[in-house]
């Protein structure tokens, strides 16, 4: 017999990361990677968003949530989302939490910060 969570799924919480060149960039990708290990959501495509690829967006359109975690604050991942037509959404940026561009070691201090205030953002997303 299928139980309650197998028969009465909700839509995927996707998160987005900025996974940029900087230090900060690949600590975001690795938070996005821990928050999907970790069943908070699951990492979806953020090159798809910004190509505009059709089964991304769609997917990402059935979304029951969206995270974005942005490094610094140029906030890529945020603008990239909202150029594609997104503005519902939790937003992390890592540089809010005292992380520097260039200054911060990829370290399982940082992902494990980051994928924290990313969890929290997730769970206070106010439903559309």
């Amino acid at each position: 017999m299928a139980s309650n969570s197998e028969c009465c799924t909700t839509a995927p919480k996707l998160i987005f990361a900025c996974s940029g060149a900087a230090d900060v960039g690949a600590v975001s990708d690795q938070a996005a990677r821990k928050l999907t290990r970790d069943g908070i959501g699951k990492m979806f495509c953020l090159a798809g968003v910004g190509g505009r690829v059709s089964m991304i967006m769609d997917a990402t359109k059935a979304a029951g949530a969206i995270l974005a975690i942005d490094g610094c604050k140029c906030d890529c991942a945020k603008s990239c989302l909202e150029q594609a037509g997104f503005t519902h959404f939790a937003h992390v940026r890592m540089s809010d939490l005292g992380m520097e561009k260039g200054k911060t070691p990829v370290t399982e201090d940082a992902i494990n910060t980051t994928a924290a205030a990313g969890a929290d953002a997730l769970a206070n997303l106010k439903t559309a």
